[in-house]
This record gives C-alpha cells, sequence and structure tokens, in this order.
C-alpha cells in the first residue's frame, strides 16, 4: 500500500472511536446537556465490551460496551438532569468514577497481567470492488464492519434531528426549555434520552477501542478521547455530518505520525503524539464566536 494510502487508512481507523463519542455528544448538547461523563462512558464501554466479548461474540461485546456507557450516563443524568447538579463538576466526578472502577474491576477480575488477546476481535471486512478503488479504496471499504455503521450513522442522525418532529422537539429544548415544556414538548424526558443516546455511543467508541482495534483493555485507555470528542462537536459546530468531518480531521491529525515516520523524519514521538491536540487548540481558536452554541447549553432552568 503506498504512503498516502496507509495515511488515509490510518486516518479512518483513528477517527472512528472520535466519531461515535462526538455524534452521540452532539445529540445531548442540542438537548441543552453538555456531558462532560463522556469520558468515563468512553472508559466504561472499553471495559463492559472486553467483559462482553469474552462470550465469544463480538457484537454481544458491542452490546455490552453500549450498555455499559449508558449505565454511567444514566448516573450523569441522574444528578445532572434529575437532581440539577452542575453539569461540568458531576461529569468530571463521574469520569474520574468510572477510571476508578474500571480499573479496579480489571484488576480484581483478571489480575495485574490482565487477559490480553483473549477476546475475539472484530476483523476487516473487504467490499468488493469498492476496497479496490486506487487510493482511497482500502481507507473507506477495508474497515471492520463497526465501520460501516458509522457511515450510515451520521447521516441519520442529521436526518433524524433537522427532519421529524422529535428532532425539533430536541433543539428547541437545547434553545429553551421552558418555551419546549409550554409548546408540549418534554423537556427534561428529551434530555434523558439524548442523555442516555449520548452514552450508549461513547460506549461503542469504548467498545471499537478494545475490539476492533486493540484485542484487549488497558487502564485508562480511552486517553482523554472523551473530551476530545466535545471539542469535536464545537468544531463541527454541532452539527452531525460537521461533526463526522471533524473527527476525521482530528484522525488525520493524529495520522500524520505514520506519514512523517514513513518520509523519515527524525522528530521524538511526542511531538507526533500533541499534533492532534495542537491542532484542536487551534480549531477552538480559529471558531470562536464565529459559532453559536445551543443557548441554555450547561444551564439549567426550571422546566416546572
Amino acid at each position: 500500500m503506498s504512503t498516502l494510502g496507509t495515511f488515509l487508512e490510518g486516518t479512518v481507523r483513528t477517527a472512528t472511536p472520535l466519531a461515535f463519542a462526538a455524534i452521540g455528544e452532539t445529540v445531548a448538547e442540542r438537548g441543552g446537556v453538555i456531558n462532560i461523563g463522556l469520558e468515563g462512558a468512553i472508559i466504561a464501554g472499553a471495559f463492559g465490551g472486553f467483559v462482553a466479548a469474552g462470550t465469544g461474540s463480538v457484537w454481544i461485546g458491542f452490546l455490552g460496551a453500549g450498555v455499559a456507557g449508558m449505565v454511567v450516563s444514566a448516573l450523569f443524568g441522574l444528578f445532572a438532569i434529575r437532581w440539577r447538579a452542575d453539569q461540568i463538576i458531576t461529569g468530571t466526578a463521574i469520569s474520574l468514577l468510572a477510571l476508578g472502577i474500571t480499573a479496579t474491576l480489571y484488576r480484581q477480575l483478571y489480575g495485574s497481567s490482565g487477559a490480553a488477546l483473549s477476546i475475539p476481535t472484530m476483523g476487516v471486512l473487504e467490499i468488493p470492488l469498492l476496497s479496490g478503488i486506487p487510493v482511497i479504496g482500502r481507507a473507506l471499504f477495508a474497515q471492520p464492519p463497526i465501520t460501516y455503521l458509522l457511515y450510515g450513522l451520521a447521516p441519520a442522525v442529521w436526518w433524524w434531528m433537522y427532519r421529524t418532529h422529535e428532532g425539533l422537539g430536541l433543539r428547541a429544548t437545547g434553545e429553551n426549555p421552558r418555551a419546549a415544556l409550554a409548546a408540549g414538548v418534554p423537556a427534561a424526558r428529551m434530555q434523558m434520552l439524548s442523555v442516555l443516546f449520548g452514552g450508549f455511543l461513547g460506549g461503542i467508541a469504548g467498545g471499537v477501542l478494545v475490539i476492533a482495534q486493540a484485542g484487549s483493555f488497558a487502564e485508562g485507555m480511552s486517553a482523554g478521547r472523551g473530551f476530545i470528542a466535545i471539542a469535536i462537536v464545537v468544531l463541527g459546530r454541532w452539527h452531525p455530518l460537521g461533526v463526522a468531518l471533524a473527527a476525521l480531521v482530528f484522525g488525520a491529525a493524529s495520522a500524520l505520525q505514520y506519514l512523517f515516520q514513513a518520509m523519515g523524519w527524525a522528530l521524538p514521538y511526542q511531538v507526533f503524539l500533541a499534533l492532534p491536540y495542537v491542532l484542536t487548540l487551534l480549531g477552538l481558536a480559529g471558531i470562536a464566536g464565529r459559532s453559536a452554541a445551543p443557548a441554555s447549553l450547561g444551564k439549567w432552568q426550571d422546566q416546572s
């Protein structure tokens, strides 16, 4: 495979878990809730997927990952939506809790050595003809099946959000929950469901890391992806398709390390690891003031 083809394949592979998490977070934030606990949902999904995949089925593994992420987000929703706790503080606490619990359970269940590479993994599924397209063929059409589901997820969420009555209700809730409630939209329920959906996709993102990429679980393997996904939502301007493209940009920044190494650039590997985060900061600074978040994002309003 050419250097460019390897770079593009790495871009899609790196972007896949980020896109799952960011699309789910987009739905939550469109409802006015910023789920800082997304990092916790991802690491819980990674552990849940690892345990569930041990049954011998990768799809059961992904189901377990999604459910684990949803449980973490349900805890966040209970405090932040039902009991009106501060969303930022609650989300941070939930993430730290999930990181600690998964590490403890992993050591208790599998010991210090773990159960590396003992679970089934999802291999690459090449799509005939399409995978043979020069340069981009293998990057787009020689990926694990879960990546193909992502291709349909972004437009499906866009269609639901902008072409259905429920999607309109979600966006109205994110702008003004009390006005949405007066119009007959169950604002609190809409917010809770959006957070659960975001948690499910965050869990799937963690499952991708374990089942479709690493093949094993490691403590803290979410590695800040939840926070990066939140930044991607901003870069994508709270639009599902824009968010998917922003995830690809971040994936490309991460994959640059393979391209530069192939070109023989003798730079410390820490420089390559830092590139995606530098790009994120530059991107956020570049769009500051140019994109409008949902008006009630992160703010609690009395919906009674």
